[in-house]
């Protein structure tokens, strides 16, 4: 497949020619029940599915990290799929991960690529990079947000998620970062006041009537295949169109975007 694609020179020649889409940060607002309000507004930043590859030229990294040094958010969230075919890709998206920071820290959860393609190795590149790896587990951000804990389950297929240990001992405002709108069937009956998921490239190539070319796998995916959806009992959910480009690298009526979610 690498071959194939020419060791990135299609994906190059996508990206001068505006195949990747126009990257663009997407903004949203959750007001808290009253009980739980924050003493200051928590900006949240949220990117997945950065493909680094074949598929995806690397320049679209760097466009992303000068986004999140604009926004300067509080907290950096990244929901998976960090690389395609080979764990040795994540080498094009290492200068990314070692720079973009926030004040309260860079947390992440693999996606079923990372999985698939090993993810000891991505594991292992995400924390030499400084990017702290919640696999069923949840931490508590540094005041005044140690309210908040960022829960982040494996992913919901290929991994092995639980959402007993993801959410044991988290704080009354919970942020549920998943790979994919699939964590929801791996939720246990637990609750959450955000959700985070990607996966879906916003169907990546879109036809003219808004209907994605192909749908992508799994049930909530194919339900929650991008933008903001209400979940009963709980806060919204919020799907990314994600970063990169899988399978081939083309993005039509999907551009990719960076997640600003500010919680009120």
């Amino acid at each position: 497949m690498n071959l194939l694609l020419m060791k990135g020179w299609v994906a190059n020649l996508s990206w001068r020619l505006g195949g990747h889409g126009r990257l663009a940060v997407a903004r949203h607002e959750v007001q808290l029940e009253p009980e739980r309000r924050l003493p200051r507004p928590l900006v949240i930043a949220f990117a997945s599915d950065f493909h680094a590859g074949p598929t995806t030229d690397p320049a679209i990294f760097d466009a992303l990290l000068e986004l999140v040094r604009r926004e300067r958010p509080d907290v950096l969230l990244l929901g998976g799929d960090y690389i395609s075919f080979d764990a040795a890709n994540i080498a094009y998206l290492r200068s990314f991960l070692e720079q973009a920071r926030a004040p309260l820290g860079v947390y992440a959860v693999l996606g079923n690529h990372d999985v698939y393609n090993g993810r000891e190795e991505i594991s292992a590149a995400l924390a030499a990079a400084g990017v702290e790896l919640l696999v069923n587990r949840n931490v508590a951000l540094a005041a005044p947000f140690n309210e908040v804990s960022i829960c982040g389950i494996d992913d919901p297929w290929t991994g092995k998620p639980s959402s007993e240990n993801t959410f044991a001992g988290a704080g009354p405002v919970r942020i549920y970062l998943m790979h994919s709108p699939d964590g929801l069937w791996r939720l246990g009956g637990q609750r959450f006041d955000l959700g985070l998921a990607g996966h879906t490239h916003g169907g990546q190539i879109v036809r003219r009537n808004g209907a994605p070319l192909k749908h992508p796998s799994g049930p909530y995916s194919r339900q929650y295949w991008r933008g903001r959806f209400e979940i009963p009992g709980n806060g919204p959910l919020l799907v990314g169109r994600g970063i990169g480009c899988s399978g081939i690298p083309l993005r039509l009526r999907a551009d990719p975007e960076l997640l600003i979610c500010t919680l009120r």
